[in-house]
């Protein structure tokens, strides 16, 4: 991932912008079909649940990531990408 004014695609999708934006949607990006399939908006609550544990909001994804279980570590994160507009 990368928060960076880029269109270049990494490993995965890039972040800037990422709070607000719809699930599955950075162009060029080739996202697993179980992240294809949802619909719904990157939010606080969403980016939470993802980053807890993401299999269980996409199950069957390829992202190898298994998640960060301290709940102050995610809001950290979440704040981080939340200023990056």
């Amino acid at each position: 991932h990368d928060v960076a004014e880029s269109k270049l695609v990494k490993i995965g999708p890039n972040l800037k912008g990422v709070v607000g934006r719809q699930v599955a949607s950075v162009p060029g990006f080739a996202y697993s079909a179980a992240l294809k399939k949802l619909s719904f908006k990157w939010d606080e609550a969403k980016l939470s649940e993802w980053l807890t544990r993401p299999g269980a909001v996409a199950p069957g994804t390829s992202m190898a990531f298994e998640g960060l279980p301290v709940e102050a570590d995610r809001k950290a994160l979440i704040a981080y990408l939340a200023a990056q507009r």
